[in-house]
């Protein structure tokens, strides 16, 4: 039997998945992380591309990305700091 080279990294970032310290910070994922690549899919057009080729969609997907997070920190610029 083969196992693919990266396997055992695998398995173990599952396990640490669920490892009590880690449960509260992958519980953020959804609103963190995966929330910024559902904005792109809705808000963005990622969700289908009129472009073809290897070249072209990644500058695609860079520069939607690229606007994503100036959008971020135009709101940060213009909030304030925030005070925890």
């Amino acid at each position: 039997m083969t196992r693919h080279i990266w396997q055992t990294h695998v398995e173990e970032a599952g396990h640490l998945r669920h490892h009590q310290d880690v449960k509260p910070i992958y519980a953020k994922r959804k609103e963190t992380i995966e929330r910024v690549f559902a904005d792109a899919k809705e808000k963005h057009g990622m969700r289908w591309t009129t472009l073809r080729g290897l070249k072209k969609l990644p500058m695609q997907a860079m520069l939607t990305f690229a606007a994503i997070n100036l959008k971020k920190m135009a709101n940060w610029t213009w909030r304030g700091p925030k005070i925890a």
